[in-house]
């Protein structure tokens, strides 16, 4: 049974560079498939080698891209395609709540762990969340 229909593309905007990496995080996988996120919300944006999307799986290495804040409500589902600055950086692998109410931090999941200055990030660049084909 098909659950998804089509849904708006998420835009965001880079706030703060993040460029640390870990390889003992010790993040714990929410058990939803999507969270809705609003417009000016900021989120924190990781990415992770891992790929086990097991509810509470842990996730240990992550590099840290940095913070964005939501230009429009909608939902970011598990999977989703997410592009910085007009390049595809990964999927969507899931969401950490261990800062939840204040921010999620959406898990990217990418070959390998990168940080903010590996990709060249910078305030401003343009963030988008987009369904997956």
């Amino acid at each position: 049974m098909r659950e998804d229909g089509p849904k708006r593309e998420i835009t965001a905007t880079v706030v703060k560079v993040l460029v640390h990496q870990r390889d003992d995080r010790g993040m714990s996988l929410e058990p939803f498939a999507s969270r809705c996120v609003r417009e000016g919300e900021v989120h924190e944006l990781v990415t992770t080698d891992h790929d086990d999307t097991t509810p509470g799986a842990r996730i240990d290495r992550v590099g840290f891209l940095g913070f964005a804040e939501i230009g429009c409500a909608g939902v970011i589902d598990r999977g989703d395609e997410v592009w910085i600055g007009g390049v595809r950086v990964g999927t969507v692998l899931g969401f950490d709540g261990c800062h939840f109410p204040n921010h999620y931090n959406i898990l990217i999941h990418v070959p390998e762990p990168r940080t903010g200055p590996d990709l060249g990030l910078k305030p401003e660049l343009d963030v988008r969340f987009t369904q997956s084909r």
